[in-house]
């Protein structure tokens, strides 16, 4: 399914591959080596595809949107960075993460220089609208992180707080993604503002799904550890779930294991028997279905074209992905 929906931009991907690596260019050796290490790590890059394929939808004229899809997949690249030394990280995609293959320091800052690079590069297009939508996609970026951070190994942990985290954290940069490939294009408001609400909905619906899959994936897949959340002191929403869902001892338990710096094995197993035996898996699920329908409806606003139908696609293949 992933490969249908990118063979419809496919020139257009590779091209952003290509600028993504000419962008990554520095005098600085190690800024270099970190940048492609992260980069070449693979990943599926859904955040620049859906900038491709809005703008295609809304039939852009112009080559600008190569350039702004390497912006969103610099953004989250740097996100990566940092987040991995925030939550001290050992292993993304398979593979160690910058961080332990190098240090944090060296993470962190080339995490900023990415970051730079994004906005050097939306100065170029140079489109204000934008860039205000870019600007505020990251503090909100920042916000969500900062709100996570709060939430570590906090067992009182609610529902409407994950959800704010989730939408600040992942959703946002798929709604600006989005939507900034219909302004690319010109779009008309119904259109900008279909592909903005279908952005967020998308975003929501993937972040929910990858939730699950932390407690339900399989290592191998997801190229990181099965409860890797749980291990960093995350209540994420199928925890959450489970501890209001659970009698005393397994409530107990849960507080225990995320209040703990340093969780053994069995206790990791335990908890994670917990949350899949609660029914927070099917729930969480429940709420990602919702979001995609919500996603599928905005996609009403584009005339139809192969570019509605990849996204379309792309909503289906954000809830049945195993990695």
């Amino acid at each position: 399914m992933y490969q249908d929906i990118r063979s419809v931009v496919e020139t257009e991907f590779l091209a952003v591959n290509d600028f993504i690596v000419e962008q990554l260019h520095s005098e600085v050796a190690l800024v270099e080596s970190i940048g492609h290490y992260i980069v070449d790590a693979g990943g599926k890059r859904l955040r620049p595809m859906l900038t491709l394929l809005a703008s295609k939808a809304c039939g852009i004229d112009s080559q600008q949107h190569i350039p702004m899809a390497a912006v969103i997949e610099f953004i989250h690249t740097a996100t990566l960075l940092h987040d991995d030394v925030v939550d001290m990280s050992t292993l993304r995609r398979g593979r160690p993460t910058a961080n332990s293959k190098w240090n944090n320091p060296s993470s962190v800052l080339v995490g900023d220089f990415i970051y730079s690079r994004a906005f050097q590069v939306l100065v170029k297009i140079g489109d204000m609208r934008i860039m205000k939508i870019i600007a505020d996609t990251t503090n909100k970026i920042a916000e969500g992180e900062v709100l996570q951070l709060i939430a570590k190994n906090n067992p009182n942990a609610s529902e409407a707080n994950y959800m704010q985290v989730i939408e600040n954290k992942t959703a946002i940069l798929f709604q600006a993604a989005a939507q900034c490939g219909a302004l690319l294009a010109n779009a008309d408001e119904a259109s900008e503002k279909g592909l903005q609400n279908f952005g967020k909905s998308i975003g929501m619906a993937f972040q929910l799904i990858d939730d699950v899959l932390d407690y339900a994936g399989d290592a191998t897949d997801l190229g990181k550890n099965i409860g890797d959340d749980l291990a960093e002191g995350k209540p994420t929403l199928p925890l959450i779930y489970a501890i209001e869902k659970g009698d005393k001892q397994q409530q107990k338990l849960i507080q225990q294991a995320l209040r703990t710096e340093q969780l053994n094995p069995e206790m990791l197993k335990d908890v994670i028997e917990i949350v899949r035996q609660s029914g927070g898996l099917e729930y969480t699920q429940s709420l990602a279905k919702a979001q995609s329908k919500v996603a599928l409806n905005c996609l009403q606003a584009l005339p139809d074209s192969e570019y509605r139908q990849a996204m379309k696609a792309m909503v289906n293949f954000s809830l049945s992905r195993k990695s």
